[in-house]
């Protein structure tokens, strides 16, 4: 069951050309990040095109339970006046994250280091999600938790009364560990310095620099070093979200995938921390084009054109990539399902703690739907059929895992039989116009488990 109401089974059948523009919701890790660092200036931050999704609208619940005003003006329009740094009360009831691991890992780091105690929980996916690779850094700053067996939530965090500055290498490529180090180094004296051995997505450091925090990034041979000097003012801002890359996934590779298709997807956030994908399917030799290339609000923007494109080709995926497309593995598959040859996925054992185990949940749905999948901790290969040539017909447990759910209901656009997934209701919390949009593009999604 899904932790945010009654399952919804989806089908999806094999549909006509896709056609049209995509209008995809905007970024939800730079949503994420606006509302909290809006919480911790002084003053009042403007946000523009904030993702509505679930995930979203639980931190700005608990940005509200931590003293700040959050304001939604309507149209993806709100405003948050922030309380600064060290200036988060003690919230009066438990913080619901739902299922956003990346809401419930930045809060943690960004009230880490003030003098309050705080509980969080989750959905049932969630709290199966193992926090000690934030918590354990945490610690280091002063910050005490208590949570259920393994790390677990619910947990209850006491921060640091009197935090101290912290120097920590990053053990696996992890932005949102990376970051909430950094969140939490904002209110611990001197300097907090993280190091990465794989670059991950930079979205809390250009946001920290543009609310005014003094932050440096360094290239080196060992790695990228981050240090940030603690116990800044930090200014408000004027923040324009751009739209999600991980979003527009979903309907670029869709129309990779149905003959006749020609999609747009404007305004694009193209940071090159998150652009691995469509790297990486221009490789295997989709007919993706970037138009309009430009940068909003310190981020590289474009609009995508996604065309049908009935050669693609088996790739390896350098394992250096894995950082900038983590998210994107799922629906990657889904594309490689309908190439020639074998796509070999290297160096994702991340994917094996997010929402579900990710490997697990599309290697078994890939191989109900009559592909085959070798796999281990780290890697996974599958042997693509070629267009036309995938069987389908499968009903794939979701796994309260909304980017499994999106890419099934993907990949039954163009299988021979109809996908289903038996609860689709996980979508809401990032894509909550997925259905709508998909539909108006030609695709044919009905919430029936129905053949």
């Amino acid at each position: 069951m899904s932790g945010h109401g009654t399952p919804i089974p989806m089908t999806s059948r094999p549909c006509g050309p896709l056609r049209g523009t995509a209008h995809v919701p905007g970024d939800k890790s730079i949503s994420h990040r606006a509302l909290i660092l809006g919480a911790m200036a002084v003053g009042e931050t403007q946000i523009t095109g904030l993702l509505e999704g679930e995930d979203v609208l639980d931190t700005a619940k608990a940005m509200r339970a931590f003293g700040a005003t959050v304001t939604n003006h309507g149209g993806g329009a709100w405003t948050v006046a922030g309380v600064g740094v060290g200036g988060f009360a003690e919230p009066q009831t438990v913080i619901d994250c739902g299922n956003s691991g990346t809401g419930v890992r930045l809060i943690m780091g960004a009230m880490a280091t003030s003098p309050i105690t705080v509980t969080f929980t989750g959905d049932a996916s969630l709290n199966g999600r193992p926090m000690g690779r934030v918590t354990d850094p945490l610690a280091l700053f002063g910050t005490q938790a208590v949570g259920r067996k393994g790390g677990r939530l619910p947990m209850t965090l006491v921060g640091a009364a009197d935090p101290v500055p912290v120097r920590y290498v990053v053990p696996v490529p992890s932005a949102q560990v990376k970051s909430a180090v950094l969140l939490a180094g904002l209110n611990a004296p001197g300097q907090t310095v993280v190091f990465e051995k794989e670059a991950t997505r930079d979205h809390t450091e250009r946001m920290l620099q543009g609310f005014g925090a003094t932050l440096t990034v360094a290239d080196t041979d060992e790695g990228r070093v981050i240090t940030l000097t603690g116990q800044p003012e930090l200014r408000p801002q004027t923040i324009v979200v751009p739209r999600d890359p991980s979003s527009a996934a979903f309907p670029v590779c869709a129309a990779l995938i149905v003959p006749g298709s020609d999609v747009l997807v404007p305004n694009i956030g193209l940071n090159p921390t998150r652009a691995g994908l469509f790297t990486t399917l221009r490789e295997m030799g989709a007919d993706l084009t970037y138009e309009n290339m430009r940068e909003e609000g310190g981020e590289p923007v474009a609009d995508l054109r996604a065309k049908f494109s009935p050669n693609l080709k088996g790739i390896a995926v350098p394992p250096e990539r894995a950082a900038s497309m983590i998210d994107e593995y799922p629906v990657l598959s889904v594309v490689a399902a309908f190439a020639e040859g074998v796509t070999d996925m290297q160096g994702v054992k991340e994917l094996r703690v997010k929402e579900s185990d990710r490997i697990d949940a599309m290697a078994k749905g890939l191989r109900a739907a009559g592909l085959q999948v070798d796999e281990g901790e780290d890697w996974w290969k599958l042997t693509g059929l070629g267009h036309g040539n995938v069987p389908g017909g499968a009903t794939v447990a979701s796994q309260l895992d909304h980017r499994i759910a999106m890419s099934f209901m993907v990949m039954g656009m163009a299988t021979q039989k109809p996908m289903r997934v038996d609860d689709g209701s996980p979508i809401a919390t990032s894509f909550p116009i997925f259905e709508r949009l998909m539909a108006d593009l030609g695709a044919q999604i009905v919430r029936a488990n129905t053949a």
